[in-house]
Parts: structure tokens; sequence; C-alpha cells
């Protein structure tokens, strides 16, 4: 395998392509595909940061339980990137902390 080939690049379907907007910046996501797969796929990696100390945090158990990948998705703060599917123009902010939904 060459430098930089995707270790699955032969042999998965993916879904119709379409664009999501994660801080400002418009990246590839594919229908069926959580916003933390599509994160990862586009090599980001952290998606908060903890409350006193700031540090980053990002996919980790991949099934809910941990709460580490929350983002705030179209406005809602502490959705959980792993389990929220992508879709066309949803608007992700990288969360700094724990938000009180209701402030």
């Amino acid at each position: 395998m060459s430098r930089g080939e995707r270790i699955f690049s032969r042999g998965v379907e993916r879904g119709k392509p379409f664009e999501i907007e994660v801080d400002g910046k418009k990246i590839v996501a594919y229908e069926g595909e959580t916003i933390g797969a599509a994160l990862l796929a586009a090599g980001r990696r952290t998606l908060r940061f903890t409350n006193k100390l700031e540090q980053p945090r990002g996919l980790y158990c991949g099934i809910g339980l941990c709460q580490e990948c929350r983002m705030t998705v179209d406005g809602i703060p502490n959705t959980q990137a792993c389990q929220t599917l992508a879709t066309p123009g949803c608007r992700i902010e990288t969360q700094k902390s724990f938000k009180n939904r209701e402030a």
C-alpha cells in the first residue's frame, strides 16, 4: 500500500456525496454517513475541547457511550457526532466545553 492510500479505498460503496459546513469550511460527506465518519475521512480529529484545560477531544468509542464527540450541529449543542447522520448543508461547529442546551 502506497503512502496516502486509504485502507478502505477499494470495495467500499458510498452513498451520494454532498457538502456539509464545519467551522465555516465545506467538506464532503456521503449519504448514510455519520458526521463523525465524515470528519475522520476529511482528516479532522479534534471535535471539541474540555471545560477546564481546553484539551482536544475526538471520536473515541464511536457508539455514543463516551460523549467525547459532542459538537454543535445546526445550533444544537452537545450533539454526538458519532450518532448523528450528516445531512446536506448541515452546519457543524467545534464545541468549546459542555454547553447548556437552554443557554
